[in-house]
């Protein structure tokens, strides 16, 4: 079976587009048009254009059922900021709340045209009438996992050795090391973004896509059949091979 992985856009629909172009072009080059894509999460923060992350996902979805969009964290943020009365995801250290510096809400918010230094409450205020409900919606809306053939797919990772029926939703979309610094095979190949790398790593039991797009490195797309990985280049395919064990 032939899967499409997108990772982490934080914010870049011009990388975005680029990333669907090659799949695309792969498609052309392998005559598969039915392979599935799963982009795995944080649409948002950081970068200059979230909005226009979440319009083309939202937009593609409708018109593609070959494709899923995953929720991240940043994605969980964002919609819990736009409850009433606002909500701070439980997992954020104490103190933090997605409006910090450090992740990127208020770049979020002025991509709907929101002033980002208002004061909390007033941006608050303000987003609730910026950000359409449609878009609301879709991010409640995103899965946190997709399975497709050997691979599953999800933000962050998972609890090993926790049944996938029985994993904390929010292990998903903020799991790190618990997951990382586990070798022990997972059953599917677990495909996961969350955590930047400097390239696509192939670790056996998991394929890390997040190359940093949020901190402006590249946004990578794979493909994957079976447990072999090739990143989408300009140029074509490029072979990832996993790491040796340790």
């Amino acid at each position: 079976m032939r899967l499409y992985a997108i990772g982490d856009v934080h914010g870049h629909p011009d990388l975005l587009q680029q990333a669907l172009d090659r799949i695309e072009a792969d498609r052309a080059r392998t005559g598969d048009p039915a392979a599935p894509v799963v982009q795995i999460g944080d649409l948002v923060d950081r970068g200059p254009d979230s909005r226009g992350v979440v319009q083309a996902l939202m937009d593609l979805t409708a018109r593609d059922p070959r494709v899923t969009v995953l929720k991240g964290n940043h994605d969980n943020m964002f919609a819990l900021f736009l409850d009433s009365p606002p909500r701070v995801d439980p997992r954020l250290r104490a103190g933090l709340t997605w409006l910090h510096p450090r992740l990127g809400g208020r770049d979020t918010l002025a991509s709907y045209g929101l002033d980002p230094d208002l004061p909390e409450d007033r941006l608050h205020e303000e987003a609730l009438r910026a950000v359409p409900k449609a878009h609301r919606d879709f991010l409640n809306a995103l899965p946190l996992s997709a399975r497709h053939g050997d691979c599953l797919l999800v933000h962050a990772g998972i609890r090993p050795g926790v049944a996938m029926e029985a994993q904390d939703p929010s292990d998903l979309y903020w799991i790190r090391h618990e997951f990382l610094d586990d070798p022990r095979d997972h059953g599917p190949l677990v495909v996961h973004g969350h955590t930047p790398v400097d390239r696509v790593e192939h670790h056996g039991n998991r394929l890390a896509i997040d190359t940093g797009a949020a901190y402006g490195g590249p946004l990578s797309a794979v493909v994957i059949e079976g447990r072999q990985v090739w990143l989408l280049t300009s140029d074509g395919r490029q072979d990832i091979r996993p790491h040796a064990p340790a």
